[in-house]
């Protein structure tokens, strides 16, 4: 079955490459076929076969040669990767399992859509939501865990909203402070201070160094939704031994 969920996550991976590029732009991610991002030919069934098409053509279009990202074969892979583990982890519990799905796919095309497009879809927001609370249906969450959440994923909006108001709706988007509603959601108080930390020091931290290599100056923006989640995910692995530094030092 992990072998099959690989599979399945392959082409989960091609379809998730679809929504990152399109839903930005407002396009149809159902009916419009798949076309090449330079010479716009429609790609046939056998140039969309994930991973194994990108090899056989060399990274390739097969009419104007141009390079094909390398982004379509990535996404690929890592979805395919994570769904497997993600069965290893919850495929005891259907409902567990689903949301886990669900919120890896949208929170994957979150972190790359905002990266590229600098634009957070509404759209995966919701999805993300809506996993949040299936498992929380599968955890059994207590009266006090779903108050705490809920109260850590407004305060989490509010606070990224006052930062969109403050910096006249320049230094942030009102996407960030919508991730940040769901992030909160998910990890509830106090990961989500540690989360936002997180995310503030490593959007630092690189910024810094755009700056210094001329890639960035101090008027250009950075999307803060990857920071936002990649903080979550750090949260996640180091959290526990943070607050336990943190302890140490007051």
């Amino acid at each position: 079955m992990r072998d099959i969920l690989l599979i399945i996550g392959l082409f989960c991976g091609s379809f998730l490459n679809i929504l990152i590029d399109r839903l930005p732009k407002g396009e149809d991610v159902i009916w419009g076929r798949s076309h090449c991002d330079y010479c716009k030919k429609k790609l046939r069934w056998y140039e969309l076969v994930p991973i194994i098409s990108y090899v056989v053509q060399y990274g390739r279009c097969r009419r104007c040669r141009k390079h094909i990202s390398f982004q379509y074969p990535t996404i690929e892979f890592v979805t395919g990767v994570a769904y497997a583990t993600l069965f290893v982890l919850y495929g005891r519990s259907p409902i567990l399992f689903l949301s886990s799905l669900l919120l890896f796919s949208a929170i994957l095309v979150i972190f790359i859509a905002d990266m590229k497009y600098q634009i957070i879809p509404d759209s995966m927001l919701v999805v993300s939501i809506v996993a949040v609370a299936l498992c929380a249906i599968a955890l059994g969450a207590s009266t006090f865990q779903l108050i705490n959440h809920g109260i850590s994923a407004l305060a989490a909006f509010a606070f990224f909203f006052f930062l969109w108001i403050v910096t006249k709706r320049r230094g942030m988007g009102l996407g960030d402070a919508k991730l940040a509603f769901v992030l909160g959601l998910f990890l509830g108080f106090p990961k989500i201070v540690e989360a936002v930390y997180f995310a503030f020091l490593t959007g630092a931290c690189v910024g810094v160094i755009l700056m210094l290599t001329g890639k960035r100056s101090l008027k250009s923006r950075i999307a803060f939704g990857p920071f936002l989640i990649l903080g979550a995910v750090l949260t996640i692995m180091y959290g526990e031994r943070f607050m336990e530094l943190w302890q140490k030092f007051i």
